[in-house]
């Protein structure tokens, strides 16, 4: 018989999606306590949820605990080019090998009763976290916070809730409060949990549920600010000031971003050096990330070509605040969205940035808006548009005609994977 790959047990999984909603954890922790309870035996937990964020924060804490030192496992969703990189174990991505390995034991245990894909397989990456040794665990939220798969987890070190905005409504409510109370659902009884700058009626909601579990809140323009200046960072809290290279990462929004990674190191005793390295060496694939190689570059004719994936209002505004930043160059977009998504807010936030916008479909994604519906949205928001049938093709038709442009390919994450497996 041939050996499973993961992506064949993949596959398997996704047809026990059950068929009645659930609005509980009983499957997860049903599976849970099969397995023994892996999720018990697990290295410091830091919990990350947000809507917009949560990533990149993510990525700065890891280059900051692994600057000091320390083995540090994380979990992300979604992947970018394959479905490994969801599980990082002990600061390398798990080989296929172990990935099938867990996989399969979850899929063995679970008896084919009905469980979602994203509840089994963080099932299976607690299996990994538990038999190899780390000093932490960053774990971050799949979907909303309170029934999220990794909420089974009842005593993280620390709790984190990057900036919430409009999302997911289908799931989790169509009012930045209801979307607040999901997400504050990770804060736990007596853990304290760090804050980024919300609205205020987001904030309201995260401090009602905190003062109902005890829990401590460093908040951010509270008890620690932080700021940008022209060339460095300006952090502050009870400690004092601190003075820090702005973060590798790119995007003013980064500087939130930063801010939260910091005062969870803070929090966590590590010093100076470790969060300048935090800031220097984090790397988040798929978020403003300008592209070196690769077919689109070797088609591009000089013109520079940037990769995001955000996908929700939100996003779009904070792209168009990185993109006034940069040198003044005119600006296009390739975008490809998928249906469940806020095409019109994302791209109506984006307008002060960019003037044309060539929509696509997104190759392979059954949800994926069609190119010629992504360029009626865009002309109603005030776009001029084209219509392409692929990054490749409009950067193409782009370059050709302005070799000096500055391309934006964005719209989500899935795209975001696609132009990265093609391009490097």
């Amino acid at each position: 018989m041939t050996a499973s790959t993961s992506t064949e047990i993949l596959h398997r999984l996704k047809s026990l999606y059950p068929k009645s909603i659930d609005l509980t954890l009983n499957r997860p922790k049903r599976l849970l306590a099969e397995l023994k309870h892996p999720e018990r035996q697990l290295p410091p937990v830091i919990h990350f949820a947000g809507t917009n964020g949560k990533g990149s924060t993510l990525a700065m804490v890891r280059a900051g605990l692994e600057a000091a030192g320390q083995r540090v496992h994380s979990y992300i969703s979604p992947h970018l080019t394959k479905f490994n990189e969801r599980i990082t174990l002990a600061g390398s991505i798990i080989e296929e090998d172990a990935l099938v390995d867990v996989l399969l034991e979850c899929e063995a245990v679970n008896r084919k009763l009905p469980i979602s894909l994203f509840e089994i397989t963080t099932a299976a990456a607690f299996l990994a976290f538990s038999r190899t040794n780390a000093d932490y665990l960053l774990l971050e939220v799949g979907l909303g916070g309170r029934l999220d798969a990794t909420n089974v987890v009842d005593q993280p070190e620390l709790t984190v809730i990057t900036p919430i905005s409009i999302d997911h409504e289908q799931y989790l409510g169509d009012t930045l409060t209801k979307i607040a109370f999901e997400k504050a659902g990770i804060l736990k009884q007596g853990i304290p949990s760090v804050i980024s700058r919300q609205e205020p009626e987001v904030l309201e909601v995260i401090e009602n549920v905190a003062k109902s579990r005890n829990t401590p809140l460093l908040i951010q323009d509270r008890d620690w600010f932080v700021k940008a200046d022209a060339n460095q960072l300006v952090y502050t809290d009870a400690g004092g000031d601190m003075i820090l290279p702005k973060p590798n990462l790119v995007g003013e929004h980064q500087t939130i971003n930063a801010g939260t990674a910091i005062t969870v190191l803070r929090y966590l005793g590590f010093r100076e050096p470790e969060i300048r390295q935090a800031l220097l060496k984090a790397r988040w694939p798929g978020r403003m990330q300008r592209l070196q190689t690769g077919p689109l570059i070797d088609n591009a004719n000089g013109s520079e070509v940037w990769l995001d994936g955000g996908h929700n209002p939100a996003a779009g505004q904070a792209l168009t605040m990185t993109l006034n930043k940069l040198p003044s160059k005119k600006t296009r977009l390739v975008c490809g969205m998928l249906e469940t998504k806020d095409s019109r807010g994302f791209l109506r936030n984006l307008r002060p940035a960019a003037d044309e916008l060539y929509g696509i479909e997104i190759p392979g994604e059954e949800s994926s808006l069609s190119a010629d519906s992504i360029a009626s949205v865009a002309r109603e928001v005030g776009f001029e548009t084209f219509t392409s049938e692929s990054p490749l093709t409009a950067v193409k038709t782009i370059s050709s005609s302005d070799p000096n442009s500055r391309i934006l390919v964005c719209g989500s994450l899935y795209l975001a994977g696609l132009v990265l497996k093609e391009n490097f």
